[in-house]
């Protein structure tokens, strides 16, 4: 048994020699050799070894066997890594579709809930009711100031327009003589309605009107001419109201005309007026209790109430000359 393995082991090696042999003499030599089969050919031959060896020798056909090994290791690697690649591609998409399914199935089974509430909704928040709190005092101050603007408006008796007050008439002043609107042109002009039987109205206004006349002469200079509209032209005749004038203001201008003339004047100025009845008296004459302010060009200035006094009337006379002149 020794001797046989030894037989053998002397063949390998003698085999081996004459293979490194033929090795080293096809490198060395410049012929061409015919060429050899493909890898894949010799992949999917069938042939037997002393076959594939050839005509060449046993050193051709060790190349040859050394080059089909390594072709076939190749392919079997690559083969292996794409089913390895493809394999995993599956798993990561299984994987994909499961996990999806698996968040899908697990969000499905959650009750939706909000989150906590973070510092810039918190901010938000703040910021929010503190502007609704700004906005709510501010429209209360406004309010509140509309309300103060109206009631001193009609304290002081706001203009209605020059087109709603005021316009042409023609009167017989306490001298007797007739006179219209144009008569008082380049003056500035305040006139009050009244009658000269009223007991105690007419002539708390006419000395108030004929107080703030001095006033505004001695604190501005300005010159203001007062009249005074007869509303009961029954009883006022030219006679009645020159006596009446007298005593209040020297330059006081006393106006009376018949029932139609002394109905459109009041008309032209809005003035209210009528006749009221009392027992065991003389009638009365109910009438409002304005002062018309009349520009220069006998156009509606402005007008004051009874609430005004001798000093409002006076400052309020004074600036509305000044804004005009202006």
């Amino acid at each position: 048994m020794a001797t046989i393995i030894s037989s053998k082991s002397n063949q390998f090696r003698c085999v081996g020699r004459i293979l490194y042999s033929q090795i080293l003499h096809r490198s060395r030599s410049t012929t061409l050799s015919p060429p050899s089969p493909s890898p894949r050919h010799l992949h999917s031959s069938n042939l037997p070894l002393h076959q594939l060896v050839g005509p060449q020798g046993y050193g051709n056909g060790y190349l040859v066997l050394c080059q089909r090994f390594l072709s076939s290791t190749a392919a079997g690697n690559a083969n292996q890594e794409s089913s390895s690649s493809n394999s995993s591609a599956k798993d990561n998409s299984d994987q994909g579709k499961e996990s999806g399914e698996s968040n899908q199935k697990a969000d499905a089974g959650k009750p939706v809930r909000g989150g906590p509430v973070s510092w810039l909704s918190f901010l938000l928040l703040v910021a929010t009711g503190a502007g609704l709190i700004y906005y709510y005092d501010r429209e209360k101050k406004r309010h509140i100031e509309e309300i103060n603007n109206a009631s001193k408006a009609v304290k002081e008796g706001p203009s209605a327009g020059k087109a709603a007050i005021g316009g042409p008439f023609n009167l017989i002043n306490h001298d007797g003589k007739r006179v219209t609107e144009k008569d008082f042109l380049g003056n500035w002009t305040l006139i009050y309605f009244g009658f000269t039987h009223c007991p105690d109205i007419c002539p708390d206004e006419l000395q108030k009107l004929a107080a703030a006349v001095d006033k505004i002469k001695k604190k501005s200079g300005i010159e203001i001419v007062p009249v005074f509209i007869s509303v009961d032209p029954e009883r006022d005749t030219v006679e009645q109201v020159r006596e009446y004038v007298k005593e209040f203001h020297p330059k006081l201008i006393g106006l009376t005309g018949s029932s139609d003339e002394i109905k459109n004047v009041a008309r032209a100025y809005r003035v209210y007026y009528m006749k009221t009845t009392e027992e065991d008296s003389d009638y009365l004459v109910d009438h409002s209790i304005v002062m018309y302010l009349m520009g220069p060009d006998m156009q509606f200035v402005k007008f004051f109430g009874k609430n005004n006094d001798v000093d409002s009337l006076t400052d309020g006379i004074i600036k509305e000359v000044k804004k005009y002149r202006k």
